[in-house]
């Protein structure tokens, strides 16, 4: 059996679909979805049951989770669940529900031997100052720019303090596009929001750049599609021998104006690209340049067979973001 929390998100939901792909249906699926419209990221899903994160905290505080009381039962847990938002201000709320819930999870699965796999972010490498590769002596010399890159930067650092690298996997998402992250609001990729802007207004607007070095639009981003990440954490689920902390993304930067241009190119449309005026509060945290730096990934063997921007934006617009049903 495996515990996926999160999995009624964005990345959790496109794994699950993964694991189905591949005969498994033995999954419990741990969100918290309310009102909603998460509950169509599972509606054609095969799991076992939906448990409630807060329930699935008491059960995990008690020691009852799913299939505890049979050794073995709970084959791995991918923790994904967590709130994604690089805009949140309250930091008690992101303590608990990003720092200690996975902190409580990663304690289970080491006393029990489960398979552990964490989301950590590329939030954590702050403004990029010390560059973007994913060895565990730089952990504590991180500062990231916002209160949920931090919440992150805990847990890798208390994984790294602890010397538990050598038992689970943690994985820095960079910037993840793709089906199923419909529900995620202000949160949502650039690619649908540059579809709905170019089917609505006829045009995208990015935000202008306030640095010299960079021209409006050409601040870069490492773009990776949702499919991608999905196939990386199946290899890792079946390869309990490789463990650390790894960056997830591409290896390739590309301009938010290489995005939009993807986005026309889809659609069969000649670029139109605005240039609007950056939020203020966003000015001070703003990231001009992130890139993954893949060698470590890569020295594990894992295939890393990654869609082109290009691949992965036109697979999204017209399979997805332009079909009657959007959801994978």
């Amino acid at each position: 059996m495996y515990i996926v929390t999160g999995g009624a998100g964005f990345i959790g939901s496109v794994f699950v679909a993964k694991l189905n792909a591949e005969g498994r249906k033995d999954i419990i699926i741990v969100d918290e979805i309310g009102t909603s419209a998460k509950w169509k990221n599972i509606r054609c899903k095969a799991y076992l049951d939906y448990i409630h994160k807060d329930e699935f905290i008491k059960m995990l505080h008690s020691g009852k989770l799913p299939g505890q009381r049979k050794k073995g039962a709970v084959k791995g847990i991918v923790h994904l669940g967590a709130c994604s938002s690089t805009t949140e201000e309250d930091f008690d709320y992101l303590m608990e529900n990003n720092f200690r819930y996975t902190c409580a999870l990663a304690d289970y699965a080491l006393r029990h031997n489960v398979r552990f796999i964490y989301a950590s972010s590329a939030a954590t490498y702050g403004d990029g100052a010390l560059g973007y590769r994913d060895d565990e002596a730089v952990i504590p010399r991180l500062k990231p720019l916002n209160r949920y890159g931090y919440s992150k930067q805990l847990f890798d650092m208390r994984a790294f303090e602890n010397g538990l690298f050598k038992r689970i996997v943690g994985l820095k998402f960079f910037n993840v596009y793709g089906p199923n992250e419909y529900h995620k609001g202000s949160m949502i990729s650039v690619v649908n929001r540059a579809f709905q802007q170019v089917r609505e207004q006829g045009q995208v607007r990015l935000f202008k750049s306030y640095r010299p070095d960079y021209a409006d639009g050409e601040q870069k981003r490492d773009f990776i599609y949702v499919k991608d990440c999905a196939e990386v954490m199946w290899w890792l689920l079946r390869h309990p021998k490789i463990n650390g902390i790894f960056n997830l993304g591409t290896g390739v930067a590309r301009t938010w104006n290489d995005l939009a241009r993807a986005v026309f190119s889809a659609l069969g449309l000649e670029p139109h690209i605005k240039y609007v005026d950056m939020p203020e509060e966003l000015q001070l945290q703003y990231q001009y340049y992130t890139e993954a730096c893949m060698d470590k990934l890569k020295k594990t063997k894992c295939p890393l067979k990654f869609h082109s921007l290009e691949e992965g934006v036109r697979d999204y617009v017209l399979n997805y973001l332009a079909a009657p049903d959007p959801y994978l």
